[in-house]
């Protein structure tokens, strides 16, 4: 009997890959696995009912505490984002993938399965770990590889051939040709996409929104939170220690409410396609920004300024779905040494929309109100004055050889550097 393991969320797209591998492909025994890495319920239970009522074997894996854990929390150590938005679809994907080869392992199946595109990214995501983890096993992909034709051939499946298809097998989907975006949700973020929302200039409706508040129904007094971190990882909301599924899903309601973590974006893909997505992530918006804000507190600068170029690293990496590439390890360990500082209290200000730091300390934090205040005599200012006087002195040298017309290239104009005023430059540079 040939079994496949088929990676199953439950929408569209994997519900009509049921069928489809055991007609097109010849599968006798489809297994179908759910990860749960916070999807809602209902979604769980559609999917379980879903997948049976098709004849699959169905397995539901708990996977929450994983996710949070293990991949939302070192995104938050690494500030992980790509192009403005908090990794929340890639960072899943890889763990999704990994519960599925732990389930192929146990019951024998030698072949996977997966609803991903030929145009997304997911199938990437998916099929890295599980060409790493099982290199020999067969990966099936029938919405990439399109639909069989009367004369062998195949050609690319469109959403709406695939709700006639999904409605001809009575696989009662929830998409609809009118309403026809779909949505992928975890702990950590929702993203919508499809349809309308395709385009660039089509502004979202109301309803695609689950999670945050639009302006108008947002609370209305802005809502101040604590946040408390330990080496990077928070672990405290208002001053109570929660675990972090618990602490994930109470910030995304609070931030939620107060309309904080939508996201609109142009997102350019791994294949160089552009798409508009849609993201809602209060609860990582919240987070990344306090991180970042203790971060400023008890790093130096020159960490600062390195670490951001590690944390973009990073988040291509994971963006890609490399989990396992030897650069992500070694990015990982100086972030890791970098967070052993990270510990601390960052308070914010949840209101319409945004999630602004108010304050924040450290036992950690390189500041010295002593030195920094105005009203203290402590730092002798007068010292300045000889770093002052040899501040930018090449930078300057070359201005003058450029005025003076030894160097090629026309003078700065002296409108560009004076404005109405017009006189020759006849300072010399000092040392």
């Amino acid at each position: 009997m040939k079994k496949i393991v088929l990676v199953y969320s439950g929408g569209l797209d994997t519900s009509v890959c049921i069928p489809l591998v055991r007609e097109e492909y010849g599968f006798d025994h489809v297994i179908t696995v759910t990860v749960d890495v916070g999807q809602p319920e209902e979604d769980i239970r559609q999917a379980e009912e879903r997948a049976r009522r098709l004849g699959a074997e169905h397995y539901t894996v708990d996977a929450k505490q994983l996710f949070v854990e293990y991949f939302c929390w070192p995104a938050v150590r690494a500030n992980g984002d790509y192009e403005g938005y908090p990794l929340s679809t890639s960072i899943a994907r890889p763990l999704i993938a990994l519960k599925a080869v732990e389930k192929a392992r146990e019951l024998g199946a030698t072949a996977f399965g997966h609803g991903c595109t030929g145009k997304g990214n997911d199938q990437f995501r998916i099929e890295y770990i599980l060409r790493t983890l099982m290199p020999e096993a067969e990966i099936i992909a029938p919405m990439r590889e399109g639909r069989r034709l009367p004369d062998g051939r195949r050609e690319p499946w469109t959403r709406s051939e695939e709700i006639d298809y999904a409605n001809a097998h009575g696989l009662d989907i929830p998409q609809t040709k009118e309403r026809i975006w779909s949505v992928d949700e975890n702990l950590w973020g929702r993203s919508i996409e499809g349809g309308r929302l395709e385009e660039p200039d089509y502004a979202p409706p109301e309803e695609i929104f689950k999670w945050t508040r639009g302006p108008g129904s947002c609370l209305p007094t802005p809502q101040t939170i604590t946040i408390e971190f330990e080496q990077g990882v928070p672990v405290a909301l208002d001053g109570q220690r929660l675990d972090p599924v618990s602490l994930v899903t109470t910030l995304n309601r609070v931030a939620g409410q107060h309309g904080v973590g939508r996201i609109d974006i142009m997102e350019d893909r791994m294949l160089g396609l552009k798409v508009r997505e849609n993201y809602e992530c209060p609860a990582a918006v919240t987070l990344l920004t306090a991180h970042k804000a203790l971060e400023a507190l008890v790093c130096t600068q020159g960490e600062l300024k390195f670490k951001a170029m590690v944390d973009r690293e990073w988040g291509e990496l994971a963006y890609k779905g490399l989990w396992f590439d030897p650069l992500k390890e070694d990015l990982e360990a100086f972030i890791a040494r970098v967070q052993e500082r990270v510990n601390g209290v960052v308070h914010m200000r949840l209101f319409q929309g945004s999630a602004t730091v108010i304050g924040r300390n450290s036992p950690n934090a390189l500041y010295s109100a002593d030195l920094a205040s105005f009203d203290s005599k402590t730092f002798d200012q007068s010292e300045s004055l000889g770093v002052v006087k040899t501040h930018g002195l090449q930078s300057r040298m070359y201005f003058h050889l450029r005025q003076s017309g030894k160097l090629a290239g026309q003078p700065v104009p002296p409108a560009l550097l004076w404005g109405s005023v017009s006189q020759p430059l006849t300072e010399e540079p000092q040392a």
